[in-house]
């Protein structure tokens, strides 16, 4: 299915880079159970047991998705939501390059529906990394009338999601990657930015950095400052008994004269 009228054009069609990125960062892993819903977009089974996913139909879902954003006139009214914390530099930096809203981290409740509370906004389009853990932005989303984009896997529920994007958003590599070509298609298509080129932005800098595997690195570089520190206060103590030596015998000289 094309989503553009000519099917002979490619402008919008995946490149073999795009599709070579989404099946390295595993966004094609789905999970064992699946939603009815969310049948149409499986491709097959594999033998561990998790679903695989089409990604000619998430890369379609990705365009519709960013179609939907650059009808938005004013980008602060697009609100970005992740609670969790795999997905926060993603919206984070998702809502940089596209000026978007972007909330990461506890989604305060009443957010979208409490005209009273301080952090109170109204926006005309919502996109989630994870319609489970979003459940609670989603809900309100529905009472506000809200249209909702989401990144859904196979046992994702989509009740109150109005365009589901099929992947594996359980993994830091492939939300940080979905956010990044969703950030890049949106930017193509109001004309920031070229198609013929590449995008300057790497997509690293979407990806959420391990907490546990920078505190190790510290604990190694730590360990090594400690192991090369006694080398350098010996080599520094031998100079200074040569210096030592030196001067004493100096002074016996100038003793004699």
């Amino acid at each position: 299915m094309s989503l553009t009228r000519n099917t002979k054009s490619n402008v919008l069609s995946a490149t073999p880079y795009d599709i070579q990125s989404m099946v390295a960062c595993e966004c094609h892993i789905g999970g064992k159970n699946v939603e009815t819903a969310m049948k149409r977009y499986v491709h097959s089974r594999g033998k561990d047991g998790n679903h695989v996913i089409n990604l000619a139909k998430t890369y379609e879902k990705l365009l519709l998705a960013a179609r939907a954003l650059v009808t938005i006139e004013n980008p602060k009214d697009i609100c970005v939501v992740s609670t969790k914390q795999y997905g926060q530099r993603a919206v984070l930096k998702f809502g940089k390059y596209t000026q978007a809203t972007y909330l990461a981290g506890k989604f305060t409740p009443g957010t979208f529906t409490n005209q009273i509370q301080q952090n109170f906004m109204e926006p005309r389009i919502l996109v989630v990394s994870d319609p489970r853990a979003d459940h609670q932005a989603i809900k309100e989303a529905a009472k506000a009338n809200i249209p909702v984009i989401a990144f859904c896997n196979t046992d994702s529920p989509v009740r109150f999601v109005d365009i589901a994007i099929p992947v594996n958003n359980k993994g830091s590599e492939s939300i940080a990657l979905m956010f990044w070509m969703l950030a890049r298609e949106v930017l193509r298509l109001k004309g920031t930015i070229s198609r013929k080129k590449a995008w300057e932005v790497k997509v690293d800098l979407f990806l959420q950095k391990d907490l546990e595997a920078q505190d190790k690195e510290k604990e190694t570089k730590e360990k090594q400052e400690e192991q090369k520190a006694p080398v350098i206060t010996a080599e520094e103590t031998q100079e200074e008994a040569q210096e030592y030596e030196g001067g004493d015998e100096n002074a016996e000289w100038g003793n004699e004269q």
